[in-house]
């Protein structure tokens, strides 16, 4: 075992869009509670199953600025204040995040191991996985580059694979190196690769030491270890979250860790796991690994279910009933309903793709959008005109603003709320309301010690959430629209 630290480097980004309608773009999947505790997010569950490792320091976690709040939020909720919330201006893929990871984790002179973990995986065995991030350690400490290989249990043509130099023995795992790593194949390619003893999943979890990775992304990815370095040379601070700077990072080659680095060095090494491992593709993935009745079917939320088999179904608000059906996937949200057969659970990506095309929100987001004060829902909308329901935490305030082009009625419906309008304050409480006109300085706070609730109707030329200037703002967002 070594005595140098463990630094979680937790990888936030991807959209999830092949488990729409619940993950999109502004809340993805790993934000979501998909599997095991049902009051935990993937994100979540990510960090709390490190719980106990030797030596395991706070984590270091890269997201999308987008999703900054969403993030320290939730590792508020379990008492997690991370090292360093790294926001990327634009995706740049693995390399690039290792890289940043790797050069903020050797900035006061230490060298600690990294351990690089996917937010939206599910590991069903916690033990059998830090028993593997133990031997893995050991590896790292000689100067390898681990990734963990996930025995294989079928032909699957949803991830990629990892060819070792040597046959694994996956009743007595031990590292091997390796020899090959290989993208997505076919199902005739998968089905030769699991009669192969020499192949495994590739899980996209790495561990290695902080100056050996980044010794190697010189040699191999310079000008990658490069554009990270120029963009935290620039980084700015704001608030919780450092921002890496755009035009160094924008310059960064976008190529997996996989690509830059593991396929050419001579110390990657793979070591196997088995650990109930689930990288959450897709509902079908979903399906297979959850807890199911005799008869096939996972249900959560307002379901019923008869004379049906093997189906997923998942309510968030209106009740499914689902009569003499099998193989089927229902899933309801606000604002939109996915039905598909299980074997098509892969092409919910191209429906998605779709969506984008023809422009129509509901490709990137839900009626409910959270915002560090908070949330709003849009209820319903005419050309002109919009209602939404507001919910802000105790203690917190939206950004002093204007809007150029509509005016705003606010009913309260629960708490207290502070108004300001053009420099002078009130307090209005349940059923009263007060009105916005165009062109006024306003903001929104509650001063209370429980959740403040409201309607806003909105009516005007132009109801678009662009038509924001933000005057002042705690979050450091003026000027800016999420």
């Amino acid at each position: 075992m070594t005595d140098r630290p463990l630094i979680p480097v937790i990888l936030c980004g991807g959209s999830g869009t092949r488990l729409w309608p619940l993950s999109r773009a502004s809340y993805p999947k790993q934000y979501w509670s998909l599997c095991g505790n049902e009051n935990e997010s993937l994100l979540q569950q990510t960090h709390k199953r490190l719980e106990g490792l030797p030596e395991l320091e706070q984590p270091l976690l890269i997201c999308h600025e987008e999703h900054r709040f969403i993030v320290a939020e939730q590792m508020r909720e379990i008492n997690i204040e991370p090292k360093e919330i790294i926001l990327e201006p634009v995706g740049r893929n693995t390399a690039a995040a290792i890289a940043v990871a790797a050069i903020k984790a050797t900035e006061s002179g230490e060298d600690p191991q990294l351990l690089v973990l996917s937010a939206d995986h599910e590991i069903r065995n916690v033990e059998e996985f830090q028993k593997s991030i133990a031997a893995g350690r050991i590896e790292a400490q000689k100067g390898k580059l681990i990734t963990f290989g996930i025995i294989p249990t079928c032909a699957e043509t949803g991830y990629g694979y990892i060819q070792a130099k040597e046959p694994i023995d996956h009743s007595n795992p031990k590292a091997v190196k390796i020899n090959k790593f290989f993208e997505k194949p076919t199902q005739e390619k998968a089905e030769e690769f699991i009669a192969n003893p020499c192949f495994s999943w590739n899980s996209g979890m790495f561990l290695f030491q902080a100056s050996t990775i980044l010794k190697e992304l010189e040699k191999l990815a310079p000008k990658i270890l490069k554009s990270c370095k120029s963009a935290l040379q620039g980084e700015l601070s704001d608030l919780d979250f450092l921002r890496l700077e755009k035009k160094a990072f924008s310059e960064c080659p976008n190529l997996s860790i996989d690509i830059a680095v593991m396929e050419k060095t001579n110390l990657g090494t793979v070591l196997p796991l088995n650990a109930g491992w689930n990288d959450v593709g897709n509902w079908h993935s979903l399906w297979e690994t959850a807890s199911k009745d005799s008869n096939g079917n996972f249900s959560k939320g307002k379901v019923i279910i008869k004379r049906s088999k093997n189906c997923y179904f998942r309510s968030e608000h209106r009740l499914i009933v689902g009569l003499g059906v099998e193989d089927l996937i229902l899933i309801e949200t606000d604002d939109a309903v996915l039905v598909t057969n299980q074997k098509d659970a892969q092409s919910v990506k191209d429906i998605v793709n779709e969506l984008e095309h023809k422009k129509l929100s509901e490709s990137k987001a839900h009626r409910k959008i959270y915002r560090p004060w908070g949330h709003y829902t849009s209820i319903v909308e005419g050309k002109r005109w919009q209602v939404k329901r507001i919910e802000v935490k105790p203690g917190e305030f939206l950004s002093l603003q204007m809007h150029h082009h509509r005016a705003e009625h606010w009913v309260i419906v629960k708490g207290t709320a502070l108004i300001e309008r053009d420099g002078k304050e009130e307090l209005l409480g349940e059923n009263q309301s007060t009105y916005i006109p165009l062109g006024c300085k306003h903001r929104l706070g509650n001063p209370g010690k429980m959740p403040l609730e409201l309607i806003e109707i909105q009516s005007g030329a132009y109801i678009g959430e662009d038509d924001i200037l933000r005057l002042e703002d705690r979050y450091g967002r003026v000027n800016k629209n999420k």
